[in-house]
C-alpha cells in the first residue's frame, strides 16, 4: 500500500492555504462581523443580567404562559430558573442563554430566507445538500480552528462555530415546510389571483410554520449542545465550569454545572412547544 501513500494529495495544505488567503484579503469582513456579532451578543447580555434576577425569571414565566395558556409550563420554568439560582449558575446560564439566543437570532433570520428560496428552485436545493451535509458531519472541534483564525478567543468564535453548526436545521426545515404545502392550497391561492408575495406570506408560511418552529426547537437545542464546546474557544457560561471539573476530576462540579445544563434543556424544549 505504499504506492498509494507515496503522493498524497496534500488537502491539509490546501486547506491552510485557503485560510491563510481569507485571513490576508477577507480582514475587513471579518473584522466587522465580529463587531456586529459582538454587539448583538453585548445588547442580549445586558438585557439578560441588568435586571434584578427574579425579573428576568418573571419575563420567561410570562413569556411560557402567553404562548401556553396554562400554569404547568411556566411553573415548570419558574422552578427551573430558581434552581438555578439556589446553585448559584444564574450568571453563567445567562451567558450561556446569550449564546443560545444569538445563535437563533442569527441563524434563523439566515437560515429562513435560503430555506424559503431552496423550496422555490430544486436547482439550489440540489447543490445546496452537499455543503448540509458536510456543516452537519464535520466534528464540531474542526470549526474551532477557523474560528479562533479569524474572530481570536470569546463569545464571537464561539458563536461563529455554533451557527456554523447549527445552521443547516433550520434551513432543510424551512425547505421541508415549503415544499410541504399542500398542492390544493397552492392552486386555490393561482386561481383568486395571487401574487408570488402574498402566495408566500398568506399560504406557504403558515402552511410550514409548524416546520419552522421545529427549526426554532432544533437550533435552540443544537445552539446548547455547543455550550461547553465553545468554552474551549473562550465562551463564557455553563461550559467554563464544566471544563474546571474536567480539568480537576472533580465530579461534584461537573455533575452539578451538568445537571444545570440539562435543566436549561428541557426549560428551553417545553417552552417551545406551543400548544402541547
Amino acid at each position: 500500500m505504499e504506492w498509494l501513500t507515496e503522493r498524497k494529495i496534500p488537502v491539509g495544505d490546501w486547506a491552510e492555504a485557503g485560510f491563510d488567503w481569507l485571513q490576508r484579503n477577507g480582514a475587513p469582513f471579518f473584522d466587522a462581523l465580529a463587531e456586529a456579532m459582538e454587539a448583538l451578543i453585548d445588547a442580549i447580555l445586558w438585557l439578560m443580567q441588568t435586571p434584578h434576577p427574579l425579573i428576568v425569571v418573571l419575563a420567561f414565566v410570562a413569556a411560557a404562559w402567553w404562548g401556553h395558556r396554562g400554569w404547568k409550563i411556566p411553573l415548570f420554568i419558574a422552578l427551573g430558573f430558581l434552581f438555578i439560582l439556589n446553585q448559584g449558575y444564574w450568571e453563567e446560564t445567562t451567558e450561556s442563554l446569550t449564546l443560545v439566543l444569538s445563535a437563533c437570532v442569527v441563524c434563523m433570520g439566515i437560515g429562513v430566507p435560503i430555506g424559503i428560496a431552496a423550496a422555490h428552485r430544486p436547482r439550489l436545493y440540489a447543490a445546496m445538500r452537499p455543503v448540509l451535509d458536510l456543516m452537519q458531519t464535520l466534528p464540531t472541534f474542526v470549526y474551532l480552528i477557523p474560528a479562533i483564525v479569524f474572530f481570536g478567543i470569546g463569545m464571537v468564535p464561539g458563536l461563529i462555530a455554533t451557527v456554523i453548526f447549527v445552521l443547516p436545521a433550520p434551513i432543510r426545515l424551512t425547505h421541508l415546510g415549503i415544499s410541504s404545502t399542500p398542492t390544493a392550497l397552492i392552486e386555490a391561492a393561482d386561481a383568486f389571483g395571487a401574487t408570488p408575495r402574498q402566495k408566500l406570506w398568506k399560504v406557504e408560511l403558515p402552511s410550514a410554520l409548524p416546520q419552522i418552529m421545529a427549526g426554532l426547537n432544533q437550533t435552540i437545542m443544537l445552539s446548547l449542545s455547543m455550550v461547553v464546546i465553545a468554552a474551549l474557544v473562550g465562551a463564557d457560561g455553563l461550559g467554563v465550569p464544566v471544563m474546571r471539573a474536567l480539568n480537576r476530576v472533580d465530579t461534584g462540579l461537573g455533575f452539578e454545572a451538568g445537571l444545570i445544563i440539562v435543566v436549561v434543556a428541557i426549560m428551553l424544549d417545553r417552552a417551545l412547544r406551543v400548544g402541547k
